[in-house]
């Protein structure tokens, strides 16, 4: 796998698409761990995830008719918000593909938000095939939930927030599912960036042994790091 780094312009720019859309989430000391370190409260962004930064800056990088086709996405749950939080935000129309065993809240709060969810597949990866057929029978667009350099700089506003709120942070410590908020944090920051994932879910280090991303059946109780995969 050959590195690559999601340009500082563009996660520059997606700070003035989401500024007045999310809220700026707070990065908050926690002695609890030890003197100096800090959890940056993005359960506080709206949806109760980082997924909307990337979102909506990808929607808003669609065309017009891109975004008249209706947008369409899989995901367990996180960036299921996500989309449908940020379609609903442009007037746009969005389809989910989530899974029979997807958590019920998560599921919920997507439709709540206005997109159409579909349960049918029995998990990630079958999720990610039945999106598949969809796609050549529907014409939707589709907006990945991780893989796509410009969600990626959407999350990576992310990573400029800490750097604003702790001006000499050495290491910043990011949970991995598909990779999508690493790749946009790493990008955005000079300093260590650490990714931390489940055992049962181990997209990356699959991936980094592997030398590409390598498919694999997750379980980890952290539903929302079980991607099938990571992005490339």
């Amino acid at each position: 796998m050959e590195p690559t780094s999601i340009p500082r312009d563009d996660i520059e720019r997606a700070v003035g698409v989401i500024a007045g859309r999310l809220r700026r989430t707070p990065t908050l000391s926690c002695e609890d761990l030890g003197p100096r370190h800090f959890l940056k409260a993005e359960l506080l962004q709206r949806t109760g995830s980082f997924k909307p930064r990337g979102m909506l800056t990808k929607l808003a990088s669609l065309t017009d008719e891109e975004k008249a086709r209706g947008i369409v996405t899989w995901s367990a749950g996180n960036a299921a918000q996500g989309a449908a939080f940020a379609a609903a935000e442009n007037g746009v129309e969005c389809k989910v593909f989530m899974w029979a065993t997807a958590n019920p809240l998560k599921v919920a709060a997507t439709r709540a938000l206005g997109a159409e969810v579909d349960l049918g597949a029995t998990g990630p990866a079958d999720a990610h095939e039945r999106l598949l057929e969809y796609m050549e029978q529907s014409g939707r667009t589709f907006v990945h939930p991780f893989d796509d350099p410009v969600l990626q700089a959407g999350h990576g506003t992310l990573g400029l927030e800490i750097v604003e709120d702790v001006p000499d942070v050495a290491t910043i410590v990011v949970p991995v599912g598909g990779g999508g908020l690493i790749a946009g944090v790493a990008s955005a920051v000079d300093c260590t960036v650490v990714g931390v994932e489940p055992e049962g879910a181990p997209t990356l280090s699959a991936a980094l042994s592997g030398g590409s991303p390598v498919r694999i059946e997750p379980s980890s109780i952290a539903d929302g790091l079980n991607a099938p995969f990571t992005g490339s």
